[in-house]
């Protein structure tokens, strides 16, 4: 080997060594991870013209809302007392369009108002049914919210019954799909105008609520920390709530459910306020899925969101008046709802006290078709797939005064439920798995560094082996070139002679 080919050697060998030595030390400190990181807290903020606040502002994925009735089928047998048996209707699927309007940067960027619309367009291709024939039987919700209001006083109780009596309202009502959404003249609620101007005389379960917007929303940008991103700083004008009974009840917690912080763990609890359900809820880590090539965390909510104070004390705030405390699974918002006997819950009593279930025939709770859920991806934040799963009811019991609920039993009457879900388009997706696979070039780069240097010292190792490795002379070759170079040779004059001799000779 020469002197030449024992510096390349050398120099290559201690240069696969750096890389290597390199790799690791960036792979222990996780350099390239950390300035990742910092890039992604700084990318994801809500400012004019980044991509970030065009997907916040006017979401791309489409978002979908399912109505699903519960139709009574035996209102003789439960009036006298019976177990109420009901069928389930639908769905009726819309397709939801929520921009957001009246976008305002406030101090110095760091905070965002807007106005949050939702507009609803019925999709007859993704449902089962026509809302504007369909009918559905379930209890007269303005007549109980009615006789709810007046029960503490006899006087008002027993005009409030001859009216009814008079107009022939009923305690169950059959109304079209359309009807029960988005609202009727109500017969008893126009009678009770009349004397009361500021009575609503229309009722639906979506009413005024299709192209409005009553609710306004101050959120963080996320400038100045990045879990902070999306969340509400105030609804309405309100920093917190005023209905529950506890300063930790009346919170405003977490995002509006559409952004979430970037660089999520699997041991945090993700808050979501919703206005429908009059508080914030929380969701955990539940298992890791797929969505598109994308992979995300699934959150949900735990049973103990709505457990019981008896089981989780930290409901006791939700118990209103103070010691009127439900069932798990349940939470009473009349509160939030003009004092109308509404109860929350999932879909079918999901995560409920079998006793609610037990009481209504029809029912059959289960996760796949009822559970509330949000995937997620975590490096991004962004929301990849989400259900958003709830359900209205009424309270139904006996009132005093009002000889129609003379035989009822005290049930949590299921009315309605609903199901708004989105998954990530695929152009959206496409940008998403591309910041990704740059991501995981960039957090690998180090074990790149580590393998090329390993590959180069491999490879000068083998040609070191094969260079040292290659044949020399032997002694015996050595003798036999001695022996025969040792012969004397023929030369063009010695024939010359030789020939010459035999030629005088002749």
């Amino acid at each position: 080997m020469t002197t030449k080919s024992r510096v390349i050697y050398s120099t290559g060998i201690i240069i696969a060594n750096l890389l290597i030595i390199t790799g690791i030390a960036l792979v222990v400190t996780q350099v390239f991870q950390t300035v990742l990181h910092n890039l992604v807290k700084k990318q994801i903020v809500l400012k004019e013209g980044a991509d970030v606040f065009k997907s916040w502002q006017n979401p791309s994925p489409p978002v979908y809302m399912q109505y699903y009735f519960f139709n009574v089928t035996n209102v003789q047998a439960v009036m006298q007392g019976g177990k109420p048996t009901v069928e389930e209707i639908g769905p009726y699927t819309y397709r939801e369009y929520r921009p957001r309007e009246n976008v305002t940067f406030l101090e110095n960027g760091t905070k965002v108002s807007a106005l949050s619309p939702k507009t609803f367009v019925f999709r007859r291709d993704m449902s089962s049914g026509d809302p504007e024939v369909d009918l559905i039987t379930t209890v007269n919700i303005p007549a109980v919210a009615v006789m709810e209001q007046v029960k503490s006083s006899i006087i008002l109780s027993s005009i409030i019954s001859f009216g009814m009596q008079s107009i022939g309202v009923e305690m169950f009502m059959t109304r079209t799909v359309n009807e029960l959404l988005w609202g009727f003249k109500d017969p008893l609620l126009t009678r009770l105008r009349a004397f009361k101007p500021e009575v609503e005389e229309y009722f639906g379960l979506m009413y005024k609520k299709n192209g409005t917007s009553d609710d306004e929303f101050v959120f963080h940008t996320g400038m100045q920390d990045y879990k902070d991103f999306g969340k509400i700083v105030s609804w309405n004008g309100e920093s917190k709530m005023k209905w529950w009974s506890s300063n930790e009840s009346n919170m405003i917690n977490g995002s509006d459910g559409s952004s979430f912080h970037p660089l999520i763990g699997k041991n945090e609890s993700l808050y979501i306020f919703s206005p429908d359900l009059c508080r914030s809820i929380y969701l955990t880590f539940e298992k890791d899925v797929g969505i598109k090539g994308i992979p995300a965390y699934r959150f949900s909510p735990p049973p103990e969101v709505l457990a019981s104070p008896e089981i989780n004390p930290a409901n006791t705030g939700f118990c209103v008046p103070a010691g009127t405390c439900m069932g798990t699974g349940v939470l009473k918002v009349s509160v939030c709802r003009k004092g109308a006997p509404v109860v929350v819950s999932f879909p079918h009593f999901y995560q409920a006290d079998h006793k609610y279930v037990d009481a209504i025939e029809g029912l059959s709770p289960n996760k796949d078709d009822h559970e509330t859920y949000l995937d997620i991806n975590p490096l991004t934040g962004f929301p990849m797939r989400a259900c958003k799963r709830a359900q209205i009811n009424i309270l139904v019991d006996r009132i005093v005064g009002f000889p129609i609920t003379k035989y009822l039993n005290q049930t949590v009457f299921p009315v309605m439920f609903i199901n708004e879900s989105f998954v990530i388009d695929d152009a959206s997706a496409k940008r998403v798995r591309t910041l990704l696979l740059i991501s995981t070039i960039v957090t690998n780069f180090p074990l790149i560094i580590v393998g090329l240097g390993a590959l180069l010292l491999g490879v000068l190792i083998i040609l070191l082996c094969r260079s040292r490795m290659q044949k020399k002379p032997t002694a015996k070759e050595d003798t036999a070139y001695t022996q025969v170079s040792d012969k004397p040779e023929e030369s063009c004059e010695n024939n010359s002679n030789i020939q010459l001799k035999t030629y005088t000779s002749t």
